[in-house]
């Protein structure tokens, strides 16, 4: 719907949707406090109690009392949900036991101290996280908070009390909340429950009120309390009235717009706004509407209103430039005054001639008219200096070039000529229009001033060669005057509109082009997967749109210096001046250098690269005309490829930063897992040497010949299998170099199998092995060494996991002359989670309470040397009884008959 000026009166979108969120199940409400024992969790208990007597179902999930009697008497009857211990730092400690309290799912669940930091182990590192996963739940929470914890606010607690906090929450989830209640005292008070023993014991309170709890302090915290309840109530107070397309304003609270025009006063307009906001406490905004097509209006107007929305930033408003959507603007102010709840609205009354103001109107007399509860304050224009090096004007001609002109008086007398020829057929009443359609395509080709000159040359040419009496000026008939008159408005009216037109299809054409420019590049940008095919795109695509040169600098691996990334065109080395102020631009995240405030003395302008993170980058600019480098519209582009840039360079760093930590994880987890491998597979035979040693040496003369030699053998089994565990290890090191290169041959597949048992048979000797390989089996075509290794492993892991059961070995003939060697056992088995993962280094299957020895390199090494040689492994479990079967598939050479 539409108001009667034409305004859109719908509801906002985006305010349906906030409303509609808050209508869904799990609902947060927060009692906020300025400091600890205002009351937060009194209060909370209390509404909870009465909550409760309504009949709504209430669980407390944790509530801390601090030993309070007012508190612990507000417990009693509350249903009280058992905590989780866990422990942290060697103390042991009760979290919130977030799956019970979802499993039980009350209607609404009582959690104390937002801010809270959970224990090691929990699910969540943060209380706050916990809160969320409840609400998406469908549970409503209630919670208490402390002002000092809110993020947003920590430096600013930190000047006010010297005191950091650590533990704070996101501002994120203040303004999720569906309620905040704000639960204050005064300092006096406060202080006063402090005294008497009610918020912290005798020593600690007095040392509490020497420090935090001073009367500056106390009402400091008070007043930041109060005012972010007072900017969430406003902002709720202003969904309100967007969802439900209320005009407004309502004036609950003040907000000061200033409409900042094309005049030399716009810096005062400005001031005069911070001055007025400041007297109400009110937020404010500095507003610049363009006009329709933006064709007129000249570069130092533009550098003028850019220059006072840049002051607007720097004294804390709001800058906002929107374009103009109507064919008025003071319909698009007033639109913006009733979203925004503007209750004041500062406009300038430009020194402008009488009938200037007669014709085109008085935005300022517009809005007194149609304000409709919006108090509107003119500001008249002061003594202004008449010009200097900076001086703004309002409006410039535009230019007017001889070839512009010829065009109009040829498009006149073209269209003369047809009219003498066309005369006798359709007669004089007919020819006006060919004088008006040649008017019509001069001011939609050159612009205003030369279709006002085919205005006059046509007026001059329909009266002299067609109104009676012709081939004079004279007008004979009174109703050829009208007629001539008549044509002249009509003609002059018909210019401006088919120049307004052109200007605005211009502009049109200008945005169409600009709006794919930034849509091919965040196309092109979402495609980079390297910093530097990033950083060389937003170079050339900045240098290509505004026809400047262009230099990109990151910070170094120490952050500490900026380096050229990239630049167009290219460039080595800055000098000095540049990279001071580039780097004060990284540093403090604000434009430096040619044109801002900061440096100005520097070749280019540095404009930050930021994300939500902070400045990623800087972006140096230059160029040959003198003046600032940026108009307003240059500057909306820029901040629109900037953002897309900085979005992709921080893209590429954190897929970086990702990849970086994920090998040092995984360096991590390998390490861990080898010295964990070591200290048991090392330091174990490495024991019974030295004991069996130690005991040989210091008492030889007392041991019998049996003794001495069970001592020896005890040495030597365990030498061997520390040589296992040092070839095991190489034999990684040779996979994973690249340096293993395989001498494959044809062997027969019952010497391999033959070999392989006989080194492994003291590893067997407790064991039954069953060995069958099919007749006319062909021969393998492997590396002798490499099978004999791998296929030794896998024996060596059947004999840790057949617990004295027999283990098998089966070679078949696969499909084509592929041959089949399966290594078979009769232990456990393998979990089916874990059938591919036994072949990963240093993974080890863990199964009951038993802990084999092993350094969960064997089957690593397996697949390895099988895959050298061609072939395949597969790990999986018997079908006939329980126990792991390992599947080696090998390239076949001729059957062992052909070669005989």
């Amino acid at each position: 719907m539409t108001s009667e000026h034409g305004e859109d009166r719908r509801p906002s979108p985006d305010a349906l949707l906030e409303t509609a969120r808050r209508e869904t199940p799990g609902r947060l409400k927060i009692f906020l406090g300025a400091a600890p024992g205002v009351g937060k969790t009194f209060e909370m208990l209390s509404e909870a109690r009465a909550a409760e007597a309504a009949g709504r179902d209430v669980v407390v999930g944790v509530v801390e009392t601090h030993g309070r009697a007012e508190t612990e008497t507000l417990l009693k009857g509350l249903e009280i949900l058992p905590r989780r211990p866990s422990a942290k730092g060697g103390r042991a400690f009760d979290e919130m036991d977030l799956d019970a309290l979802i499993a039980r799912r009350p209607e609404l669940a009582l959690v104390d101290e937002l801010a809270h930091t959970n224990a090691e182990g929990s699910r969540h590192a943060k209380r706050w996280s916990d809160v969320e996963e409840l609400l998406n739940e469908g549970i409503d929470v209630w919670t208490t908070l402390n002002i000092q914890h809110v993020e947003s606010l920590n430096d600013i607690v930190a000047q006010i009390t010297r005191i950091r906090v650590r533990e704070t929450v996101p501002d994120s989830i203040l303004d999720r909340a569906d309620d905040i209640e704000l639960i204050d005292i005064t300092p006096g008070d406060l202080i006063a429950r402090l005294n008497d023993g009610k918020i912290y014991l005798p020593k600690t309170a007095e040392r509490a009120t020497a420090h935090y709890f001073s009367q500056g302090n106390l009402t400091a915290l008070r007043e930041l309390a109060l005012r972010r309840t007072a900017q969430r109530v406003d902002a709720q107070l202003v969904t309100h009235m967007r969802a439900n397309a209320i005009a407004g304003p309502w004036a609950a609270g003040e907000r000061v717009m200033v409409c900042v025009e094309d005049s030399a006063q716009a810096a005062n307009l400005v001031r005069a706004a911070k001055r007025m906001a400041d007297r109400l406490a009110a937020p404010w905004l500095a507003v610049h509407v363009e006009a329709p097509g933006g064709g007129r209006v000249s570069e130092e107007s533009k550098d003028g209103v850019a220059q006072a929305l840049r002051l607007a930033e720097r004294l804390g408003g709001e800058a906002v430039i929107l374009p103009a959507l109507r064919r008025e603007i003071v319909d698009d102010i007033l639109s913006l005054a009733r979203e925004r709840n503007v209750t004041q609205i500062i406009v300038g009354k430009l020194p402008r001639p009488r009938w200037t103001r007669l014709l085109q109107g008085s935005t300022a007399a517009e809005l007194i008219e149609r304000s409709e509860g919006v108090s509107i304050h003119v500001v008249a224009a002061g003594a202004m200096p008449k010009t200097d090096s900076k001086g703004l004007r309002t409006t410039r001609s535009e230019p007017v070039s001889a070839a512009s002109l010829g065009a109009a008086l040829l498009a006149t007398a073209v269209a003369l000529g047809l009219g003498l020829a066309l005369e006798p057929w359709v007669g004089v009443e007919t020819v006006d229009l060919l004088f008006l359609t040649a008017i019509v395509v001069v001011a939609v080709r050159f612009g205003v001033w030369p279709s006002l000159a085919a205005v006059v040359a046509g007026s001059l040419a329909y009266n002299f060669f067609f109104l009676p009496p012709t081939y004079t000026l004279t007008v004979a008939n009174p109703t050829n005057v009208s007629a001539l008159v008549l044509f002249t408005l009509v003609a002059l009216v018909v210019s401006n509109l088919a120049a307004l037109v052109n200007r605005q299809a211009s502009a049109a054409r200008r945005r169409a082009r600009s709006t794919e420019a930034l849509y091919s590049f965040s196309r092109k940008l979402a495609g980079v997967t390297t910093l530097d095919d990033a950083l060389w795109a937003t170079a050339y695509q900045i240098a290509s749109m505004l026809n400047l040169r262009v230099v990109l600098l990151l910070p170094d691996a120490s952050g500490e210096r900026l380096e050229i990334g990239a630049s167009y065109p290219p460039e080595d080395i800055l000098d000095a001046a540049d990279l001071a102020a580039a780097k004060w631009t990284f540093e403090n995240n604000t434009p430096a250098g040619r044109g801002a405030d900061t440096l100005p003395g520097a070749k280019r302008l540095f404009l930050p690269l930021r994300t939500a993170r902070g400045a990623v980058g800087v972006a140096g600019l230059d160029g040959d005309a003198p003046g600032a480098l940026l108009n307003p519209d240059q500057k909306r582009l820029m901040d629109a490829l900037a953002d897309q840039a900085a979005i992709a360079i921080e893209r590429v760093t954190l897929v970086a930063d990702i990849a970086v930590a994920e090998r040092a994880a995984e360096t991590d987890r390998l390490r861990q897992a080898l010295l964990t491998s070591i200290s048991h597979d090392l330091r174990t035979p490495l024991a019974a040497i030295m004991g069996a040693s130690s005991t040989l040496k210091d008492f030889r003369s007392l041991l019998d010949e049996a003794a001495t030699d069970d001592l020896l053998e005890t040495i030597r089994q365990e030498s061997d299998r520390l040589n296992r565990f040092i070839a095991n290890l190489l034999d990684m090191t040779r996979l994973e170099s690249g340096a293993l290169e395989p001498n494959i041959g044809p062997h027969d597949v019952s010497d391999l199998v033959g070999a392989a048992l006989k080194r492994a048979g003291k590893l067997l000797s407790e064991r039954s092995v069953m060995v069958d390989i099919q007749p006319d089996l062909p021969m393998a075509k492997v590396d002798a060494v490499l099978f004999d290794h791998a296929l030794f492993n896998l024996l060596d892991n059947a004999a840790k996991y057949a617990d004295g059961a027999a283990v098998a070995i089966r070679a078949t003939r696969g499909r084509g002359d592929r041959v089949v060697v399966e290594v078979l056992d009769e232990g456990p088995g393998i979990p089916q989670d874990d059938l591919e993962r036994v072949f990963d280094k240093f993974y080890r299957v863990t199964k009951g309470d038993r802990v084999r020895a092993g350094t969960g390199l064997g089957l690593a090494i397996c697949r390895g040397f099988v895959e050298a040689m061609g072939g395949t492994i597969t790990a999986g479990n018997r079908q006939d009884r329980r126990g792991a079967a390992f599947t080696i598939s090998l390239p076949g050479a001729a059957p062992v008959g052909a070669l005989q």
